[in-house]
This record gives structure tokens, sequence and C-alpha cells, in this order.
């Protein structure tokens, strides 16, 4: 299937616009390994451990740092909470490939928003990996209150963005996510790693190529 590169409402708008999830789509998530590791626990054992909705909550902006802190644990345990925000922070790297495709896609005019569940912890990302280099942090689970795949998530954004569904391709690495962004009309595509993705657009019409005089050279490999 092929999406019509077009302009509409009069704005020079290039379509279709792209929507990626963040965590485990362009940024490593530290929590599987790197969490555990700074508790000395198992993923099973800090997920048998950890608030069953603190995180969540988190995510939709109802509680604040300090309050996530405290009910992090549900014994409410203290903890080193400054260590662990470093121990993410420090864990934060683009998916090898990712930051590259990115480039691409912004030399290549398109528009470009971040569509993720996640805290405000957002800003830390950005602190250090300046992904607004090439999308915009438009929509965010901890300041709309809402998060994937929730159905009115999804039109809240086609709200926003003032285009229909067809005209969207969202990138998630969740099947469930993406399914659901499917059922509003939303193009669809499952991340599994850069190369299948870059054939996934393609084959929907977007241009990946790169001017080989500016090709973007990943850092990780640098």
């Amino acid at each position: 299937m092929a999406l019509n590169v077009n302009h509409g409402g009069g704005k020079n708008r290039k379509l279709p616009v792209l929507l990626f999830d963040v965590m485990d789509t362009i940024v490593r998530d530290p929590f599987y390994e790197d969490v555990p590791a700074f508790f000395s626990m198992s993923l099973k054992e800090l997920i048998e451990c950890k608030h069953p909705t603190a995180w969540i909550e988190f995510e939709r902006g109802l509680i604040d740092e300090m309050e996530f802190a405290r009910n992090f644990f549900k014994d409410g345990r203290p903890f080193d909470f400054e260590g662990l925000k470093n121990c993410m922070r420090r864990r934060y790297s683009y998916i090898e490939g990712v930051e590259g495709l990115l480039h691409a896609l912004k030399e290549n005019n398109y528009e470009m928003h971040a569509f993720t569940n996640y805290p405000i912890w957002y800003e830390m990302i950005e602190d250090k990996l300046k992904l607004s280099t090439y999308l915009s942090w438009s929509f965010c689970s901890c300041i709309t209150g809402k998060r994937k795949p929730e159905p009115d998530f999804y039109l809240e954004v086609l709200r926003h963005l003032d285009v229909e569904p067809v005209s969207c391709i969202f990138i998630d690495d969740r099947m469930k996510n993406v399914e659901a962004a499917i059922d509003v009309g939303i193009v669809g595509v499952h991340f599994k790693d850069v190369n299948l993705l870059r054939q996934d657009l393609s084959r929907l019409g977007i241009d990946v190529s790169a001017n080989e005089c500016n090709r973007h050279e990943d850092p990780a490999k640098a």
C-alpha cells in the first residue's frame, strides 16, 4: 500500500504525518534491565514488589515526582530516588540505526511527533538525546492524561493535528497500541527493528533515503 504525499488545508503540509512511540521504538527503555540491576533485583522481583498503579498514575500526570517516589514500592520503603533517576538518564540511548532514519525523514520534510506513554521524565530523554532535533514532543500521556491504547488518545491526536486518520502513520513496538491505531483508521506499523521499519515505511511510499552529502552518522558508531 502506498500513501500519496499531498498538501492539504492550504498550509503546504506534507502528508502523511508520522507518529512515533518513544520507548523501545526510538529510545532504549532502561526499565527491564538497568532498573532491576539498580535495586539488585530480578525483573520479576521488581514487578512483584513495586506499586501496581504508581507508574501509570505518574505517566498520566496524576501524581508528581515526589508522590511517585513515595509510592514506588508497595510497602513504601525508602530508596535512592535521585540515584534511580541518574540510572535512567545514563542508560537512555537511541536504538541502533533509528537516529539515522529520523534524520533522513527530517531531511525529507516529514512532519513527525512523539506519541508516547511516559511521565515528565521525557524531559530527561530530551536533555540527553535531543529528540526535538527530529520531532515534536506533541503527545505525551503526562500532559494529556490519556494513555495508549485508549481510543480517545488517538482521537485527540487527530483533532489536534486536524488530519484524517489515513493521513497518519503510527509506529510502535507494542502490537496492542498499533491495533488500537488501526481501529480508529490510522495506518499502523509494528516496530521490530530499524531495517524492517525502513522497509515498511518504503512500502507505504515514505522516502527514507538520506542525502549522501549530509548523511547523519550514528554517534554509537562514531
